[in-house]
Order: structure tokens, then C-alpha cells, then sequence
């Protein structure tokens, strides 16, 4: 069977559609043609001009090949593409054509299209491997289709308009990258903009271009922009920017008053070659030369792609939709279906900030040492509440709710506790954290600060072992919220709707956070929801690759001593929290000899471990018979692998776990040159491997030790591992500094231990390991993450990860709380 290898990136039938009437060929241009250096060193440009048919026009030989073994595939050229360019074609036609009901029903089809043809040409491609470390052509094919339909919903959002050029002198072109995005504030020397950049499709002034055939071109506009160009701050991004996610829109809204004179087509086209790789083509070749007509600036082009003011109010508004359910559907303009909630959102005048000011991001920290010197991309949103502010708000409510504000003890909560107060807390999570928050805007940004993502099991017995007394060596802690969110699981199994069922995990959850408080008020520990509670797709996707990877590896998780007693003490709890009566059967049948005076000394005994144990609900109705009357227990360990790689990446943090299994999941995603893992600094990981350190468990006395500064040293001789671990990409290895930072740790890490063994409040021992591999550490499933999900800003990689692991020979037979 013949094997298809002239690989053709902007299909035949498009090309057609440029043709003038009878013929079969157009001008082609080389915009960089080759070079042939003679021997005796004269050069001479290859022949860039010429007239050709489809056939030879925009293709590349094994653009999309696959390799295996000397095995030549090419399914991705048939299977793939061929299917698309079909449907594709009829849906180009569509819009071409003036009929409202084809239009509807192939506008789905038109857009996925229009998403696979920018990324399929070379530089689609080269984009596509650009926000990849390292990518095989069989990787890049799977990349290419893993990121289909990204740009959809966003499209289609916006304004969509039609022009004609069909009574102008000159018609629009085509070229080797035919959707083309332009920014009027980011011409093509702008690094955004860049090879093989392009200005992002969600910058609130970023138009679409796509000229349909050489008589009709259409132009998507960010609504926003649209409706206000003067006011929209071209670079920043529209409203609701979110990849993936349902919307509804009008199938019938579209702008198609407008024809074209010379000037303004030659306008589209300067636009056209000057987003081009290399190949442009016409009908006629001087229209292949717009930059003879054109004599604007790029950024008064703008005026020509601008939609007429009187056709805009077709698009935006409210939506309204009954459906069969009697539900009623909502959507905003910018396909948000539910209100923005004022309270969350706030006003800071920068201008009135003192120095020693608290900073109006909410991070907790002054001015003068958080955002004053930032520059806008790098900063957290001053228009919403902090995740420590929002944070705050929730750990107080908690202590309202429970009374420990009202001389209530930890005992009486537990006593006390019943389904209503478990309701009204877990209502205020929902209500903080609407689904359709952009959390990405509220993380920190990869600003050169060493913060660490915590990784590990989310609880309040391991918590306080090793990471609390890791904020006393880092500046900055982020660490997943043990809450779940009421809108992120199915009414069943909701807090909210079956509060019953969370009698236990409520008590791990507010027990963490207000023992967590004091740092979280310092903003030393920042405790970030679940990103995928905000991202459907995102979760999706997340679940699919881990599996996909689990696959892949064959890895197996070996449960390690600390999960297993962490899981002991869950199963003997819910066994305590059996009703009596069932209790009572349960010691009968396992000692049928024992009397009732003994049996119900057992049971005064059993009721003795649970009134002595901090988690256990005191209810005694708690378990009723039935699918629906057990106890949620859960055991979260958090972020997964490919989360905490995704989350160090944006916030431009290391990662640290004590969690033997994720060490491993690390350790396997190091960067290997030729194969092997090469550590950047050898003698400082040796050094910190060997070195024996101390973790207070109380976040009081670690908050106070922050604000006395107990460890200051120490957290700057990590500040300065994580720069140099930053650096080793542009500056290469250094061994000098390597041993210099060993040195260093030496010295302060005998001076901080020496001051922490002085300190009688409880303690954990344990051991650090680190990799700064070479490369860094990543996965081509998280690249793939932050692609998808809209995440501009983030590291290549992270740069380094600690592992702790414990120097007590026996420490799970004792209680940590």
C-alpha cells in the first residue's frame, strides 16, 4: 500500500478558492528563499518567484509522518486530516454561502476546523513544540492532537463578520499560515509576536483572520474590544478567558455589511504576509506586494478590522434558556453562568500605599517587599480577595460557627457538632470560591521568590510532622485546601446536601485550617483549592494523562508505613462510630463467651478512645442502616503528580513532598541528557542528604519564629540554591558556587538546629533530600495542562524538589496532635 508523504498543510480545494475564474494555478512567493554559496564564495538567492498548481503549493514532505522503527505511518494524514479537510470544506462553503440554516448547521464544524488548520501548518508546529521541552515528530503528532478545538469557545464568543472584497481591484491572499492573529499593540518585532509566536486569541484587542476565498475574509473580535476598542486594554486578556468549556452562542449572528475597497484588502494582506512563515500565493502577483499600497502603521490598521458600530449589538447579552428539566440556563456575554459576587471583589488605590503598607494583592506582606517593584504580568490580582484573605474569612467563620470564640474547647466542638453548623461552613467555601473563578490570576507568579508546592497527604495528623516546620526554611508554602468543594461532586455525595456523611472529614478539615491559621494569616502558607474545581476540562484531562502515564510506566503505588498507620487509625475510628447496638452484636460475635457486664465494659472502654481521640465525632446517630447512613472517609493525598508539577510551574515554585510515593513519580520526570540524569549541584545535595534537621509542629510558634527571625540565614541560603537552580539554564553548572552553597548549609544549618534544640515545643527529626537535575524536572502531560488551560505565565520546568523523610525509627505508634 502507497504511503501519503507530501504532506499538504493548507488543503487543495482552500487553495482553489484563490484561483481567478478558469484557471488552475497562482503566483507563489518564497518570502525566504535559499541561499547556494559557490566555492569560490559568491552566493546566489534560488528562484523565489513562480506559477504553480495546488499540488505543489504549501506542503512538506513527512510533516505529519510517524515513525516506528523503519515502519512508515501515515494515519495522521488520512485518518486525521483527511476526515477534517472533508467535513471542513463543506463548512468553509457554508460560511461562503448566504444561507442562515447551512451556516447553523456546520458553525461547530467550521470552528474546529478553523482550530485544527492553526495549529497543522510548520508553524503551528513549531509553536506546538516551542511550550515543550523536548518532543519526538511521534510525540508532536500526539501533542498536536491532544490540544484540538482549544481556541473554540472563545471564537465563537466573539464577534463575527464577513467582509467582501468581490468589487475591489485586489483580492485577499492566502498563505503557509492562514489563520492569522493580529494585535494592534503587538507588531510583529514584539517578542510576544516573535517565530514562531502569535499574539494569544484570548488578548482582549486580538483579532482572527481567516480569508475564506480570494472574494470574502472572515474577522472574529474579542467582544469586549469590540464594543469599547478605546477603553480595552489590548493586552490584557478578555473576561472569562477559559479554553474548553461549554457556551451558547447565536449560530445566526453575523456582520456581513461591509465591501472592501483596494486599500483596505491590501491592508488584510499586509497583515496576512506579515504573520506568513515563508510561502504566500495570489492570483495575481502584484498583489502579493501590499506593502507597496499600504502606508499605515500597525497599529492604524486596527481601524480597518474594527466591526461597524451599528451591527455590535448583535452580540453579547444575557441568555435565557428553559430546559427539559424545568431548569433554567444562564449566560452572561462572556459565558459565565452565574452573576460575579460583589463581595469578593475590591478596590485599591496604589497611590495611597505606604511603603510599610500591607500590599493590595492580599498576599499578607508590605508593599515595599511584595508588589511595589513587580511588573503587572507578575502580580496577583488587586481586584479579588486574596486566597489568604478568602481563607481567612472561612477559618473565621469556623470559629464563629463551632464557638470556640465562645470558650468552647476542641471537645465540646466534637460534642456538639451537627449538620447544620457542617452546612453553613461548607456553604461559605462554595460561596468564596465560585466554580467560574479564575485561579490563576489569585496564585503567585514565577517571580524568582523559592516557595515550594506541598505534596503530600492532607491531614491534620501528618501535616504538622514535617510541612509546618517547613515554613521555617522556605519563604513561601502553598498547599492544597483540605476542603472539598460542595460544587465539584454530585448532589449525593455533597456536603451541603448529605452533611451526615461528613461528620469526620469536617473535623480533619477545620482542625487543619485553624491550626494552620497563624501562618495562613502571615501568608507563609498559602492553602490553594483544588485548581481542577475550576477547570472541568482541566480535571478531565489531568485524570486521563495520569492514568494514560500509570499505564505507560506500570508503576505501583507501595503504600508506605505512614499511609498505613494514617489508614489504621481512620478504619479503627469508624468502628468506634458505630451504634451501640451494633457494637454490642460486633463483641458478641467475635467473644461469644464474654457476659453482657464485660461487653459493656468493652464499650465504656471503646467510648473512653473515642472521647480521647481529637478527629471522632461524639454523635452517637451519626451511622444509619442503609446505602446512604454510612461515614465519608477519605485519605488525600494532594496535589497528584502531574498537579504538583503544573502548580510549581505557574507559581514558579520547587516542590516538596514527604510522600515516598510522589519522590519516586519525581525522580522518575527528571530531564535525562543522553539518557542520564546530571545533577547541577552534586556536592550541595550530598551535603543536605547527610544533614540531620528539625521541624517545629506547632504553626504558632512557627509563625512566631518567622516574625522573630529564627532561620532567616536558612531561608536565604535557599533563596540562593533555588536562583542558582534557576540560572543553571543561561549560566550553565558552576562547580565553585555548588561547593560554596554546601559550605554554606553546613555552617547554617549546625547554627539553626543548635537553635531549634533549644525550643521544648514538640518536634519531628527527619532528613531532606534534593535533585536540581539538569533540565529541570516535567512531563509532557503537564505542558499539555498548561497549554490547555490558559496558563501564560510559568517555568520551562521546576528547577529542584526536596523529598523529607523521617530520622525516628518508630514514629506511628505515638500521636502527632
Amino acid at each position: 500500500m502507497s504511503k501519503t508523504r507530501d504532506n499538504h498543510y493548507v488543503a487543495q480545494w482552500y487553495q482553489e478558492g484563490f484561483f481567478e475564474p478558469g484557471r488552475k494555478n497562482y503566483r507563489y512567493l518564497d518570502l525566504h528563499p535559499d541561499v547556494t554559496v559557490l566555492p569560490d564564495g559568491r552566493s546566489f538567492t534560488t528562484k523565489h518567484r513562480f506559477t504553480s498548481t495546488t499540488t505543489q503549493c504549501f506542503y512538506t514532505t513527512d510533516l505529519y509522518t510517524t515513525f516506528f522503527g523503519e515502519e512508515i505511518n501515515d494515519e495522521i494524514e488520512k485518518r486525521l486530516f483527511g476526515p477534517i479537510d472533508d467535513w471542513g470544506s463543506r463548512a468553509v462553503r457554508a460560511f461562503i454561502g448566504t444561507d442562515e440554516s447551512e451556516r447553523a448547521r456546520h458553525f461547530q464544524k467550521f470552528f474546529e476546523y478553523l482550530d485544527a488548520q492553526k495549529f497543522r501548518t510548520p508553524k503551528g508546529l513549531d509553536w506546538l513544540r516551542r511550550h515543550y521541552p523536548a518532543l519526538s515528530q511521534n510525540e508532536l503528532m500526539r501533542e498536536m492532537q491532544g490540544i484540538r478545538m482549544m481556541n473554540g469557545t472563545i471564537w465563537t464568543e466573539g464577534v463575527r463578520e464577513i467582509v467582501s472584497a468581490e468589487k475591489a481591484g485586489i483580492k485577499f491572499i492566502v498563505t503557509d499560515h492562514p489563520v492569522t492573529v493580529y494585535n494592534y499593540a503587538l507588531p510583529p518585532e514584539h517578542d510576544l509576536c516573535l517565530y514562531p509566536n502569535d499574539p494569544g486569541i484570548a488578548l482582549k484587542a486580538s483579532q482572527t483572520i481567516y480569508p475564506l476565498n480570494q472574494n470574502l475574509c472572515l474577522i472574529l473580535t474579542n467582544l469586549e474590544y469590540a464594543k469599547d476598542p478605546d477603553d480595552a486594554t489590548p493586552t490584557d486578556k478578555r473576561t472569562f478567558a477559559r479554553n474548553y468549556r461549554p457556551s451558547m452562542v447565536r449560530t445566526d449572528a453575523f456582520i456581513r455589511s461591509r465591501e472592501f475597497n483596494d486599500v483596505e484588502v491590501a491592508r488584510v494582506n499586509f497583515i496576512l504576509k506579515s504573520r506568513a512563515r515563508r510561502y504566500i500565493a495570489a492570483a495575481q502577483e502584484e498583489w502579493l506586494y501590499p506593502e507597496k499600497v499600504v502606508t499605515d502603521s500597525w497599529a492604524d490598521l486596527r481601524s480597518t478590522l474594527l466591526p461597524p458600530k451599528d451591527s455590535r449589538w448583535l452580540f453579547g447579552g444575557e441568555m435565557y434558556a428553559k430546559l427539559a428539566s424545568g431548569e433554567v440556563y444562564y449566560q452572561d456575554q462572556f459565558g459565565r453562568t452565574e452573576k460575579p459576587r460583589e463581595f469578593l471583589s475590591k478596590k485599591v488605590d496604589e497611590t495611597a500605599l505606604g511603603l510599610n503598607d500591607l500590599c493590595g494583592c492580599g498576599a499578607g506582606k508590605k508593599y515595599k517587599k511584595c508588589c511595589k517593584d513587580k511588573p503587572n504580568h507578575l502580580r496577583r490580582s488587586w481586584s479579588e480577595l486574596s486566597i489568604r484573605e478568602r481563607n481567612l474569612i472561612h477559618c473565621r467563620a469556623i470559629i464563629d460557627t463551632l464557638g470556640l470564640d465562645k470558650g468552647k474547647d476542641w471537645a465540646d466542638v466534637r460534642r456538639d457538632l451537627n449538620d447544620e453548623q457542617i452546612v453553613k461552613i461548607y456553604s461559605l467555601y462554595e460561596a468564596l470560591w465560585p466554580l467560574e473563578t479564575d485561579i490563576l490570576s489569585l496564585l503567585p507568579k514565577p517571580d524568582g521568590t523559592a516557595r515550594a508546592v506541598y505534596t503530600g497527604i492532607i491531614d491534620p495528623r501528618l501535616i504538622p510532622e514535617f510541612a509546618v516546620g517547613s515554613s521555617l526554611y522556605f519563604e513561601e508554602l502553598l498547599m492544597e485546601n483540605p476542603f472539598l468543594h460542595p460544587g465539584s461532586v454530585k448532589p449525593d455525595f455533597s456536603p451541603v446536601k448529605n452533611p451526615r456523611q461528613f461528620h469526620q472529614e469536617f473535623l480533619k478539615a477545620t482542625l487543619l485550617m485553624i491550626s494552620l491559621m497563624p501562618l495562613i494569616e502571615d501568608g507563609i502558607i498559602n492553602v490553594v483549592p483544588d485548581v481542577c474545581t475550576f477547570n472541568h476540562h482541566l480535571r478531565d484531562q489531568m485524570m486521563k494523562l495520569a492514568e494514560e502515564r500509570a499505564r505507560l510506566t506500570g508503576a505501583v503505588v507501595e503504600m508506605d508505613a505512614r499511609t498505613k498507620w494514617l489508614m489504621a487509625e481512620d478504619f479503627k475510628r469508624s468502628m468506634l462510630a458505630l451504634p451501640k447496638e451494633v457494637m454490642r452484636r460486633q463483641i458478641k460475635r467475635a467473644m461469644p463467651e464474654v457476659s453482657d457486664a464485660d461487653a459493656e465494659n468493652v464499650l465504656k472502654y471503646q467510648q473512653l478512645m473515642r472521647e480521647r481521640d481529637p478527629l471522632a465525632a461524639m454523635s452517637d446517630d451519626m451511622v444509619k442502616p442503609g446505602k446512604k447512613g454510612g461515614l465519608l472517609l477519605a485519605t488525600k493525598m494532594a496535589p497528584n503528580f502531574e498537579m504538583s508539577v503544573y502548580l510549581a510551574r505557574v507559581t514558579g515554585a520547587l516542590i516538596l513532598t514527604d510522600s515516598p510515593h510522589r519522590w519516586r513519580e519525581l525522580l522518575s520526570a527528571q530531564h535525562r541528557h543522553q539518557g542520564v540524569v546530571v545533577s547541577n549541584a552534586p556536592e550541595f545535595c550530598k551535603r543536605l542528604k547527610l544533614a540531620d534537621m528539625r521541624f517545629v509542629c506547632d504553626a504558632g510558634l512557627a509563625s512566631t519564629m518567622r516574625r522573630e527571625g529564627v532561620l532567616h540565614p536558612h531561608r536565604v541560603l535557599m533563596q540562593d540554591v533555588f536562583k542558582y537552580a534557576l540560572s543553571v539554564s543561561v549560566r550553565g553548572r558552576r562547580e565553585k558556587v555548588d561547593g560554596q552553597l554546601a559550605s554554606r548549609f553546613t555552617a547554617i544549618n549546625s547554627a539553626s538546629q543548635k537553635s531549634l534544640r533549644k525550643c521544648t515545643s514538640p518536634q519531628s527529626l527527619g532528613r531532606m533530600r534534593c535533585v536540581i537535575p539538569y533540565g529541570g524536572i516535567n512531563h509532557n502531560n503537564v505542558s499539555r495542562m498548561l497549554l490547555t488551560s490558559g496558563a501564560d505565565q510559568h517555568m520551562e520546568s521546576v528547577p529542584m524538589a526536596l523529598y523529607i523523610e523521617t530520622s525516628n525509627p518508630d514514629p506511628y505508634k505515638q500521636e502527632l496532635l
